[in-house]
């Protein structure tokens, strides 16, 4: 948009200034107030003077001429087809005032040149009035804000066309009122004008009042607008006094409205002239602003010049110039440093000189780059120095041009980045080494600002407290601690402010499911950093393991105990029972007597029952070991418990046929099946079902840890199952104590599954319950396999090779810890896990994640629905997941429990790792 005071563009296009117009009015009212002065004398006789003709004519032509150059000039550069029109319409005037002086009575002939007669001039007259103002009215409606539409084609061709057309049409006109003047009304007569004459001029009139109310109302106004208004006023005037107010020729209005129309060609070449020679004037005055910015500017840019050369020669970096086919041009200080060759060894020289034989490609790629005006920056390359030894250097290199542009070289500067690289490598090594510790580390490590809010958080923090990172950075950390710790955490963060470094410490934190887990922390405090950095190690399964083994030093101790006195008191009974035989001698004859000496016999034969159940505890009972078959030893005992537990308990005996013979006493494993078969019917009050199975197993190093009495390896599996009450959480821990009993008083001596526990243990067992109130209870004996026996089947079948998968498998399980241990074992398998502690947890990660292959859940848990209710309602939203069932129960005690459909898979724990592995195949391709 140009500047409404900016005069230095186009009049076609230069919009009118207050200035301009206010020149304008005045014109026009000067010219309007000679126009009524004028016009009471309009008819007044004058001396003819043709020279005054053939005068204002020429004067007009030129003066038109003149304007449609100047015009055409614009349009030139503007193509503008408005201005166009505008020159045509001016050299249709000068061509109509020439040919109207030629035609005009005696002027250069009595009648007129080109054969003209009576009418020929005043019709010229007329057509040359009436067709100015149609160019002007074309021209108005044509102009735009930029001077009217363009023309597409060439302005030369455009040109030439418009004169062409003049002459053409003046060619017409100039033979219709010569040669056919005969045809056209009588304008003229008796050197007077007709009523014809007055209708043809005033529709000549109204054409030019309609171009100046055109121009008048096509805005905005540019100052060829206005000056072509002034123009206009003046033609009106011109024709009302040379062809409507005069009398004839040669009158004051006929001399008046010459001077008139001379007036009107005048205005717009006058504002056109006195532009130019402004322009002009300008131009001459911008050279000279130019020569003298010029001398300034080499003035400046040889000062600069220097300035470069002075930076070039004191820069730290090398800067070295170069040819296109790699000539060395230039070489500073900083290069001969950095190189070793001074500028005189090196200009003139390859670039080749300092680039390893290695990357001479490179170099040349570089130079093409450059040659297409391409500029490379931050390149890291190796270059070679002169005693042999490589330098890394960062290079930007840019196109070298001369004076006219034209790309002669290259400008390269050269920075060595060979001790920064090295020490940028090494930085890079330990941030990795620091990264891969924080990504793989068990532990889990925190990093906090100065207020405590955590800024990193290593992964790990998903198997230790069952977040993602993202969960807790940008948190604080008092939202995670146990509040009785949040004291002791704060105070061990202001210690390692005050300069106390690795300080060590617990605190507990709570894992996503609401459950407190203890960690050891060891922190410290980076003042550079501003931060705490935090490492704690999960004590959970140190403190279950503790209070496992706190257990067996428990068992032990009450063991050793309960020997010694079961010991002792077998001292004090086989005193009693040997002499109350001679008691019963001697008082054989005294009824009464013998019968106090037969109570006192019972209760010593009582009271040998229970050292020898406490013995057998305390684990130093004799024992009879020998290889036997399991699977015939249970059978028997199903045998003798029939009529022992009753119609209303059901014996299901499951036997594994290739069983492996253990070693072990039978009469004590029997005694023990027994005692826990009595047990079992004693949970089953209203009866129920008793199973009685038998399994190969290998205890591997994983339930091990998890249960330090346990040897890693083979064991013949004797599992005791029933449909009763079960056994309380609280209580699972005590029911291998001696003299502990849920039964009433006077039935039973808690001594029953004391002794099992003693015989099993003594056996270099194991022995394991699984139970669940109001499902049932599962007692599982572990047997040492018996050694010196061929590879069965079954060792055959878990010795196969492990085989993984890279599924995404949902472990639901409410026991933490067995869920971290499965957890470690299925990924170790390379499968994804995601794990839940109830069902609630398990739908909202189903419902969540849409990639789980297998649901792998506990079938009892609490909560308002179990295994195998989360199993159907997972079934019901993704009808696509596959289910594996886990418990501490046997296949066969869940089936005929009635929790599981027949043919649904169930893994039961214990397992080794070849055995998940089997049935997690088994169960994605089922």
């Amino acid at each position: 948009m140009l500047a409404p005071a900016d005069r230095s563009t186009f009049l076609s296009t230069l919009p009118a200034t207050q200035s301009d117009r206010k020149a304008a009015l005045a014109i026009v009212g000067i010219s309007a107030i000679l126009f009524a002065l004028a016009v009471p004398f309009a008819g007044t006789p004058l001396a003819q003077v043709p020279a005054f003709v053939a005068s204002y004519q020429s004067a007009l032509a030129v003066n038109d001429i003149i304007t449609a150059v100047l015009l055409l000039s614009q349009f030139a550069v503007l193509r503008s087809r408005a201005l166009l029109l505008l020159a045509t319409g001016y050299l249709f005037t000068a061509a109509a005032a020439a040919t109207h002086a030629l035609t005009f009575p005696g002027l250069f002939a009595p009648a007129g040149l080109l054969g003209a007669g009576s009418q020929t001039t005043v019709w010229l007259y007329m057509i040359w009035h009436g067709g100015f103002p149609l160019f002007v009215l074309a021209y108005g409606w044509l102009k735009d804000g930029n001077g009217g539409n363009r023309v597409a084609g060439p302005t030369a061709s455009a040109v030439a066309l418009s004169v062409a057309g003049v002459l053409a049409a003046m060619t017409v006109f100039g033979w219709l009122v010569t040669a056919q003047h005969g045809l056209l009304p009588v304008l003229l007569k008796d050197g007077h004008y007709t009523t014809t004459m007055i209708g043809v001029v005033s529709f000549v009139w109204s054409l030019s009042f309609a171009a100046l109310i055109t121009l008048w109302f096509r805005r905005p106004h540019t100052v060829i607008d206005v000056w072509l208004m002034v123009t206009m006023c003046a033609w009106l005037f011109d024709i009302a006094l040379s062809a409507i107010v005069n009398v004839a020729r040669y009158d004051l209005g006929f001399y008046a409205g010459r001077l008139y129309g001379l007036c009107a060609a005048s205005f717009v070449l006058a504002v056109l002239l006195i532009e130019n020679v402004r322009l002009q004037a300008h131009t001459i005055g911008l050279v000279g602003r130019l020569r003298q910015q010029s001398a300034s500017d080499r003035d400046f840019y040889g000062k600069r010049l220097a300035l470069y050369g002075a930076v070039v020669e004191s820069s730290n970096d090398a800067i070295i110039t170069e040819s296109l086919d790699g000539v060395i041009t230039g070489w500073n200080k900083a290069a001969e440093h950095l190189f070793g060759y001074t500028a005189a060894e090196a200009i003139g020289q390859s670039i080749y000189l300092v680039v390893p034989p290695d990357r001479k490609a490179e170099a040349r790629g570089i130079l093409n780059r450059i040659s297409g005006n391409e500029t490379i920056a931050q390149h890291e390359t190796v270059r070679i120095r002169k005693d042999g030894r490589q330098l890394d250097v960062v290079l930007n290199v840019s196109p070298l041009r001369s004076d006219s542009g034209e790309i002669i070289g290259a400008s390269k500067i050269a920075h060595d980045i060979t001790e920064e690289k090295q020490a940028r490598e090494k930085l890079r090594r330990e941030t990795e080494e620091r990264r891969r510790i924080f990504e793989t580390s068990q532990d889990l490590i925190l990093v906090t600002d100065g207020f405590g809010n955590f800024v990193q958080v290593s992964p790990s923090v998903k198997d230790i407290l069952g977040y993602n990172p993202d969960d807790m950075i940008g948190h604080s950390a008092t939202e995670f601690i146990h509040p009785d710790d949040l004291d002791k955490t704060r105070n061990e963060m202001r210690a390692a402010r005050r300069g106390a470094v690795k300080r060590s410490f617990e605190a507990r934190y709570y894992h996503d499911d609401g459950h407190e887990v203890t960690l050891n922390w060891m922190g410290t405090w980076s003042e550079p950093v501003k931060r705490h950095f935090f490492i704690g190690r999960d004590l959970t399964d140190k403190q279950a393991a503790e209070a496992q083994f706190r257990q067996v030093q428990k068992m032990d101790s009450i063991g050793q105990l309960t020997g010694g006195v079961a010991h002792d008191f077998n001292n004090v009974l086989t005193v009693i029972t040997g002499t109350i035989g001679i008691l019963a001698d001697a008082v054989a004859d005294r009824p009464e007597l013998a019968a106090i000496t037969k109570l006192i016999d019972d209760a010593a034969e009582r009271g040998a029952q229970l050292t020898k159940h406490l013995l057998a505890f305390a684990r130093k009972q004799p024992l009879q070991p020998r290889e036997i078959d399991v699977n015939a030893l249970t059978l028997e005992a199903a045998k003798l418990l029939h009529p022992t537990l009753g119609e209303q308990i059901t014996i299901m005996p499951q036997l594994t046929e290739d069983a492996w013979p253990a070693l072990v006493d039978p009469g004590q494993l029997s005694t023990a099946i027994l005692n826990l078969a009595l047990n079992a019917r004693d949970a089953m009050p209203n009866g129920g079902t008793l199973v009685l199975e038998t399994r190969n197993v290998f205890l591997d190093d994983g339930y091990a840890s998890m249960n330090p009495d346990v040897l890693a390896g083979s064991y013949v599996m004797i599992a005791i199952s029933d449909t009763g009450t079960g056994i309380p959480p609280e209580l699972i821990e005590r029911v291998f104590d001696p003299f502990f009993t849920t039964k009433e008083v006077g039935k039973g001596t808690g001594l029953g599954l004391s002794m099992v526990f003693g015989f099993v243990k003594q056996s270099g067992g194991h022995i394991k319950i699984y139970s669940e109130e109001g499902h049932g209870t599962s007692v599982k004996i572990y047997l040492p396999r018996s050694s010196g026996v061929q590879e069965t089947e079954f060792e055959a079948l878990q010795n196969v090779p492990i085989t993984g998968g890279d599924e995404r498998i949902l472990i639901v399980e409410d026991d933490a810890l067995v869920r971290q241990y499965v957890m470690t074992q299925v990924k170790s398998l390379g499968y994804t896990a995601l794990e839940a502690a109830n069902a609630a947890e398990a739908l909202v990660i189903i419902d969540a994640d849409e990639d789980i292959d297998l649901l792998f859940t506990d079938v009892i848990m609490p909560g308002n629905m179990n295994g195998r209710q989360l199993a159907d309602e997972a079934a019901r939203r993704r009808p696509d997941l596959k289910t594996l069932f886990t418990s501490g129960y046997t296949e066969n005690a869940i089936v005929h429990h009635g929790r599981l459909d027949s043919g649904v898979l169930l893994l039961a724990k214990p397992y080794r790792k070849s055995e998940l592995a089997k049935m997690l195949r088994t169960a994605l391709a089922s």
